[in-house]
């Protein structure tokens, strides 16, 4: 176990120092790692330029990128966005690379290229709870979900529509059709308080209270 000073300086600490131990063994085969972490691409297959992000970015345009075209997640999980301002489609992005926009966008209902802002995905809980409802503002049956469900008529759902949605732990990826395709709804626990009272509020792109599949997000 080693000792480093810290140095803290201020109006109140002045040239106050104090020891913090610390195994060197745990500094030197373990160093530390970014929570979040993911390296963009102008252009497909990790060509052209590129530039490393550790928090959202609102607007790639504003880095000089016309657009994102290949990236690869080093540690947590984000959600990009098809415009700026975290607007349009969204997608669900895990640890892994991306060499072409068909391994974000998946089968869309439609050709989606344009992948123009992100954000990572906040997730404090280590498991996932959420509660699906039939209606609107909570209202009708419902169901608690703890698991990934490929087909939620499958499961037992009696439709496939869902009207709210509350997110008791953790973050999860909802898709439009079975087998997770179509668009992507991403809703954590750490946003909205959890709570989703109505179909309108999964994203800008939500059209419909479609529903057919849900999984939850990996960090």
């Amino acid at each position: 176990v080693n000792k480093f000073p810290i140095v803290l300086l201020g109006p109140d600490l002045p040239n106050t120092k104090i020891q913090i131990q610390w195994p060197l063994t745990l500094l030197l085969h373990n160093p530390p790692l970014l929570l979040f972490q993911m390296i963009v691409w102008e252009q497909e297959h990790f060509q052209g330029k590129c530039q490393e992000f550790t928090s959202e970015c609102t607007n790639i345009m504003n880095c000089g990128f016309d657009n994102i075209r290949s990236l690869r997640v080093e540690s947590g999980a984000w959600v990009g966005y098809e415009h700026h301002d975290f607007q349009g489609q969204q997608f669900i992005l895990e640890r892994g690379e991306y060499p072409h926009w068909s391994g974000w966008s998946g089968s869309l209902s439609y050709h989606v290229e344009r992948f123009m802002s992100f954000r990572p995905v906040y997730c404090s809980h280590r498991s996932s709870r959420m509660m699906i409802y039939e209606k609107e503002n909570f209202m009708g049956r419902t169901v608690e979900l703890c698991d990934d469900y490929p087909s939620l008529q499958a499961m037992g759902w009696m439709n496939n529509e869902v009207g709210s949605m509350h997110v008791q732990s953790g973050a999860w990826v909802c898709y439009q059709y079975p087998g997770y395709r179509g668009y992507q709804y991403i809703l954590e626990c750490e946003r909205h308080s959890g709570d989703y009272q109505h179909w309108k509020n999964w994203g800008s792109h939500a059209q419909t209270p479609q529903i057919q599949s849900v999984r939850r997000i990996q960090h």
